[in-house]
């Protein structure tokens, strides 16, 4: 067992351009800020992002990153539509495949166990079919029990990895990964189903300090499916890291509320240490 622990850079430097890249967390929940902000200073682009969309995601197109998105939607929770995301999609810069929740987690599921697709109901007599004209359905093999039926399916394809990105509350140098809030999300499957998971975190912390104050059941993610841990103190800022932290709701409305480009000359011309001095200083400058 080795210890996995590196820097957000190093990350990073993994990444490349035209990557099929996955990013954790739901919406303004426990996204990977300071790697996605860590990405955002390279040149990498022609990116292929799958993500339960948020920041993440608005950050990444208003940037001009994007080739193609997968989602099921793309929120800041409390305020319902990413702006940047809406904008950069409504000047038609990159290609969309948006499905429904449950098709999206089964194609995670697909790509966890490495099967080319899984049957889902999901999707069935709605535009989504319409919309994605690449999806397919199939025919049950077996006949339902009661009626004699074999059930026509739609056929998610797997949504395959390059690399994951996800954010924990705590994890250790091995690679296991604890979440302590509400909801673990889908961040094991995104592990799961990618070649290479990087996990940012609140905090590393011992192996043995993971379940001295809390159940076994938030150990989220096996050191198996994780290449590299990064500790990121307020990491996931703006978006929420219950009981860590919650969502920056004043920060996150000046985000939703100013152009990107002036937005990223105050907070992300820097390395995550100057967005954070960033962050406070402008928090200061409203009281």
């Amino acid at each position: 067992m080795s210890d996995k622990t590196m820097t957000t850079d190093e990350v990073v430097s993994r990444l490349h351009s035209g990557m099929t890249l996955g990013i954790g967390g739901w919406g303004s929940r426990r996204k990977p800020m300071a790697l996605v902000r860590a990405l955002l200073r390279t040149k990498i682009t022609d990116l292929t992002v799958v993500s339960y969309g948020g920041p993440d995601v608005g950050l990444l197109a208003a940037s001009g990153r994007i080739r193609r998105l997968v989602t099921a939607f793309t929120t800041l929770d409390s305020i319902p539509l990413e702006p940047h995301y809406r904008a950069a999609r409504e000047r038609g810069a990159f290609e969309l495949m948006e499905v429904d929740e449950a098709m999206f987690m089964w194609g995670l599921h697909a790509a966890a166990n490495r099967l080319p697709f899984l049957p889902v109901r999901a999707g069935l007599g709605s535009d989504v079919m319409r919309v994605n004209p690449t999806l397919r359905t199939v025919t049950s093999p077996y006949a339902d029990a009661s009626s004699g039926v074999r059930e026509e399916l739609v056929a998610m394809p797997a949504l395959r990895l390059d690399a994951a990105l996800v954010h924990m509350n705590r994890a250790d140098r091995l690679g296991n990964g604890q979440y302590l809030g509400p909801d673990p999300y889908f961040d094991d499957l995104f592990c799961e189903a990618a070649d290479a998971a990087y996990v940012s975190c609140e905090r590393v912390v011992d192996t043995a300090e993971l379940t001295k104050e809390a159940a076994p059941q938030t150990l989220l993610l096996k050191r198996s499916s994780v290449t590299g841990v990064v500790e990121t103190p307020n990491g996931a800022h703006f978006t929420s890291c219950a009981p860590d932290h919650g969502r920056d709701e004043p920060f996150q409305k000046l985000y939703a509320t100013k152009p990107y480009a002036e937005f990223a000359a105050r907070f992300l011309t820097g390395d995550e240490q100057a967005y954070q001095s960033a962050v406070r200083a402008w928090h200061k400058e409203r009281r």
